[in-house]
């Protein structure tokens, strides 16, 4: 990854939270700390070259430096690449798996991996319209999206445009679990 790309010390032991919010700072939409500080914002962008619409996106830190640019391909997969605009540095690709009204899985294939193995690096599944979404590393649980609420006499559900993502400690490219976030919730009502 990017060196500029916001990095957590691998021996940090607690979760680290990232709320997303829609419209955050210029951007399409954002993924703040806990004090409200941009952390990653990511911008939509159109592929007019070709007659198929796409749904590509450009994650940016903090500065606004290009980490990662996100594309989703013909068939429905999705592959990141390295920088904004490189077709060259391949980091991942997924593939949806599940896809039903209440249920939504995927795996994602690291490209560093070797091709030829079958068995996915990551898995993710949950539920877009509940703002779930639970990303895997074989039986370890990496990070998970949660619906927010303000705690006081009553219960009160936040915005279905903000939600938060918690990265579990022992994983540090908070990037690439972003970028997967994107690709989740992608072509749901969250991002219109």
């Amino acid at each position: 990854m990017d060196a500029t790309a916001p990095k957590c010390q691998g021996n940090l032991q607690i979760p680290v939270d990232l709320f997303v919010s829609k419209k955050y700072d210029g951007g399409n939409f954002g993924f703040a700390d806990s004090s409200g500080n941009l952390v990653f914002r990511v911008d939509r962008q159109s592929d007019k070259s070709t007659d198929v619409p796409h749904r590509n996106h450009v994650l940016l830190d903090a500065s606004g430096n290009s980490l990662m640019s996100i594309r989703r391909n013909h068939n429905g997969s999705w592959q990141g690449f390295k920088g904004d605009n490189s077709k060259e540095d391949l980091i991942f690709r997924v593939e949806r798996t599940i896809n039903t009204l209440s249920k939504t899985e995927f795996d994602v294939f690291l490209a560093a991996e070797k091709c030829e193995d079958s068995n996915s690096d990551f898995k993710m599944k949950g539920s877009p319209f509940q703002r779930s979404c639970t990303i895997y590393k074989g039986n370890s649980i990496v990070a998970q999206t949660s619906r927010m609420y303000k705690l006081g006499f009553q219960n009160i559900w936040v915005s279905r445009l903000r939600f938060r993502l918690t990265i579990f400690p022992g994983f540090v490219d908070h990037a690439l679990i972003v970028a997967l976030i994107v690709i989740f919730f992608d072509g749901r009502k969250f991002w219109m």
